[in-house]
């Protein structure tokens, strides 16, 4: 019987991959990246939201980069080029340290226990540069202990950064942190690493055309987006990808017919199972076990079995390494369903 009732219960879990939820009209809404709606290093429940929409609801959304206006110009930037939202928010909030995050967004109806359906629409470039610097999280710190600062061109055309010579990386713009708040009862929580709330995931599979699924703890979700990355590779080594500033466009669903424990994704191709621990092999035994839960709820096999198939058809990624929680994705392909 209990066998039974947990197969249930994941089948229920997995069910947001396969329902079209219906929803009444839209609204579109814009949010600018000003003082009044950056916070500058953490996510709250307790932060009072800068815009309040509908489930189902459109929002563009305009993001800042990492890179403070000084650490820009000692990385070589030239000051005419620095951002003047980015200039107007450090001087209005000159104490903030951390990751610059637009919002809170407050979705209507969202309440612990539902699941918010973060649809990425769209992202595009706001900027023509990047900038990468070697941060103390770094894995190869100790051989650079005075650390660099890089900045890289942007090539919107081309969707390429000419990092050195004869040496081109393709851009895949995607959000390093996309969270909601934590539980009230968490306070404020930095916005460095990642948890079940999502936040700073890094993930660099979360391009626009993707869906994340994020686990609701406070009411309105209060969703949060910055950390702007023009391409990463998996593990993101040095600290930091190629940061730079992003607009996108998000579409908010409240889902109340799902119960997720940790984070998940969706993309064209795959679903994603996501792991998330300060200790690596912690983060891969959760990855590795949200991935089982998935493969049961989704073709009704045992566990024994859905724990093979995650053996010889799931690719493991290691998501981040830097961000104080550790990060694993396991890549779950969806051609091997019929």
């Amino acid at each position: 019987m209990q066998r039974s009732c947990d197969t249930t219960r994941k089948m229920k879990v997995i069910a947001f991959l396969l329902i079209a939820i219906p929803l009444g009209a839209q609204t579109r809404h814009v949010l600018q990246a000003t003082p009044d709606n950056i916070v500058i290093g953490y996510y709250d429940a307790a932060t009072p939201p800068v815009l309040r929409i509908k489930s189902g609801d459109i929002v563009e959304i305009h993001t800042l980069g990492v890179g403070t206006p000084t650490a820009l110009a000692n990385a070589g930037l030239p000051k005419d080029k620095i951002e003047a939202a980015l200039l107007e928010v450090v001087k209005a909030k000159p104490n903030g340290r951390g990751h610059f995050l637009t919002g809170p967004v407050f979705i209507e109806g969202a309440e612990p226990g539902d699941v918010l359906e973060v649809d990425i629409r769209s992202i595009k470039l706001a900027v023509d540069y990047a900038y990468n610097g070697m941060g103390q999280n770094g894995t190869l710190f100790d051989e650079f202990p005075q650390g660099g600062r890089k900045i890289i061109p942007l090539d919107a055309k081309r969707m390429i950064a000419p990092f050195a010579a004869g040496v081109e990386v393709p851009l895949h713009p995607f959000f390093g942190s996309m969270g909601i708040a934590p539980p009230p009862s968490a306070g404020r929580v930095s916005s460095t690493p990642p948890g079940t709330h999502a936040g700073n995931l890094d993930n660099h599979e979360l391009i626009a055309g993707t869906k994340l699924y994020i686990p609701v703890q406070a009411a309105g979700a209060l969703f949060q987006v910055g950390d702007g990355h023009a391409a990463q590779g998996d593990g993101e080594v040095d600290q930091t990808g190629l940061e730079t500033s992003l607009t996108g466009e998000f579409r908010f669903v409240v889902r109340k017919d799902l119960k997720l424990k940790w984070p998940r994704a969706e993309t064209p191709t795959h679903y994603i199972a996501m792991g998330i621990d300060a200790d690596l092999n912690k983060a891969v035994h959760i990855a590795v076990d949200e991935a089982v839960d998935f493969l049961m709820a989704e073709r009704n096999l045992s566990r024994a079995d859905a724990y093979m198939l995650a053996s010889v058809a799931v690719d493991l990624h290691i998501t981040q390494l830097v961000d104080s929680n550790k990060g694993v994705h396991a890549m779950i392909p969806k051609r091997i369903f019929k």
